[in-house]
């Protein structure tokens, strides 16, 4: 039994933060509220931007099911959505983009979050992030989308977090909050290949799966004390700390880097995938959290947990072009529409707060719209263009 319903809102267009020129045509985004069991349709289009429907994701009636990642397919069709919290374990529910039809479950393990599809669309990955309990390694879910029948869970470590694939669809990257590492998974093995451990000064790569907690190395062993054990990517890391915290994984459009958010350090470890070595280390915003990169692989945008805002990045040269403040604070997901013009941002908001989606324009470098969404706004996709 589940509980999934649609209505229409009444929502009138966003005031536009400046004096905006919004576009000719109508982009359209998805964005799920944790605490509202609710995803939300966004448009962007002439007349500025606006909430245009949602629906309600989940079971309990009583608790909040907590929508957390979502994924749209390659083709747009369908989407995907984790619900993070469950009796015992959490849930994928794939829709139709269209309609919001509901379309299929499965069970997925303990607090299931980020989740991508491949680009071909036969699967799709989501990480098992386990908040509450022991800090025990947790694992990653491969679910096919034609049977929704989930066909491998692999180990990695603590904490999984920013479930995200290359563009061959070959290889998929997650990070570990709790472990310093970065974890490279083969999809077509369905086993770990590589990890890669991020604290400033000892960074590493290595072959095959990380460590079991209880043999982790010393130096990844001192830098866990400096860790958020809440999870969230908000406490302030101590003055000189070298904790990386890693809360996101971004691959290049070209599958040559990828670059992994610290939110402790708050820079980007920027990893070459062929030598599984670190090219640089680049200043990003006050708890950088989440990224995304234009699909020319000209701008990284991330997400600045702590810093209340949004930074643009020159991913050739490592410059910040411009860093956005945002209205509400809890800044999270990004998701950028397929011509590289606007990025769509996530903010969950605090308390009785509504959480707001900030519409970036990628080439004036100004945000251009803001629309307010339900409580604790996370998952965020943008919808192919027909």
């Amino acid at each position: 039994m589940h509980r999934v319903g649609m209505a229409l809102l009444l929502c009138a267009t966003s005031a536009a933060p400046v004096a905006a020129q919004f576009p000719s045509r109508t982009y359209t985004a998805l964005v799920a509220s944790e605490s509202a069991d609710r995803v939300a349709v966004i448009e962007l289009g002439p007349q500025g931007a606006k909430v245009v429907r949602q629906h309600d994701v989940g079971v309990m009636i009583a608790d909040p099911d907590g929508p957390h990642g979502l994924a749209l397919e390659p083709g747009g069709k369908y989407y995907y959505v984790s619900t993070a919290h469950g009796t015992p374990y959490g849930v994928l529910w794939k829709f139709e983009t269209r309609t919001n039809t509901y379309a299929g479950q499965v069970m997925l393990g303990n607090f299931p979050a980020t989740a991508q599809v491949t680009p071909d669309g036969s699967k799709v990955v989501v990480v098992n992030f386990n908040l509450h309990g022991d800090m025990v390694a947790s694992d990653v879910s491969v679910v096919r989308t034609d049977s929704l029948q989930e066909i491998a869970r692999i180990t990695t470590c603590a904490m999984p977090h920013g479930s995200r694939v290359n563009s061959a669809g070959t290889r998929h990257y997650s990070v570990c909050m709790m472990d310093e590492q970065l974890v490279e998974i083969d999809l077509d093995g369905l086993q770990v290949a590589r990890h890669f451990l991020l604290t400033k000064g000892a960074e590493q790569g290595m072959t095959g799966a990380p460590p079991v907690r209880g043999a982790i190395s010393a130096s990844a062993d001192a830098a866990h004390a400096g860790h958020d054990m809440s999870g969230h990517g908000l406490a302030q890391p101590a003055a000189g700390s070298t904790t990386c915290s890693p809360t996101w994984a971004q691959p290049s459009p070209d599958d040559k880097t990828v670059w992994v958010a610290c939110n402790g350090t708050s820079d980007l470890v920027e990893v070459d995938v062929a030598s599984w070595s670190v090219r640089r280390r680049i200043p990003a915003g006050n708890g950088v959290y989440n990224l995304a990169v234009t699909r020319d692989g000209t701008k990284l945008v991330a997400s600045n947990k702590r810093g209340q805002s949004v930074s643009v990045i020159d991913a050739r040269t490592g410059a910040t072009l411009a860093v956005l403040p945002t209205q509400r604070r809890v800044v999270h997901g990004v998701a950028i529409t397929h011509d590289d013009r606007y990025a769509f941002v996530s903010v969950e908001g605090v308390g009785s707060e509504p959480g707001t989606v900030e519409i970036i324009d990628l080439v004036s470098l100004k945000t251009i719209a803001r629309v307010d969404v339900g409580q604790q706004a996370g998952g965020i996709d943008v919808v192919p263009p027909l």
